[in-house]
């Protein structure tokens, strides 16, 4: 750990470097993610980018079990690697063109269904 020492920092532990009487404690993700989905905004937020998730990730599972990296995908489409990129940010909204085109390049079958809401509660009056 270069510089860690001219910095205070002296000895590793479990929870993090000690020294100069600062320790810093790690927290399980899954222990922060317990704790953050107490909030209702924060459950708001996080299923609100869920579908937005669920795309990217079938995109990188398509091209992974394509065993072909973004360049050879883009070639494929005839497009960029920067475009196949950010398809699979999740940060756009690609029309069911470029997702047919993204699954002949990589050997899959588009598939778009629609799945029912989870029941609302009735109403008490």
């Amino acid at each position: 750990m270069i510089g860690l020492k001219s910095r205070g920092f002296n000895k590793q532990s479990k929870a993090g470097f000690v020294g100069n009487n600062m320790m810093r404690k790690f927290i399980p993700v899954e222990e922060a993610f317990a704790e953050w989905r107490k909030n209702p905004a924060f459950v708001e937020a996080y299923e609100a980018l869920e579908d937005e998730f669920a795309l990217a990730s079938a995109l990188i599972k398509a091209r992974g079990d394509a065993g072909m990296t973004q360049e050879q995908v883009a070639k494929a489409m005839g497009t960029t690697q920067a475009a196949v990129a950010r398809l699979e940010s999740g940060r756009s909204a690609p029309s069911t063109r470029t997702l047919k085109r993204f699954a002949e390049a990589t050997g899959a079958r588009l598939k778009i269904s629609f799945e029912p809401l989870a029941p609302k509660a009735p109403a008490t009056e």
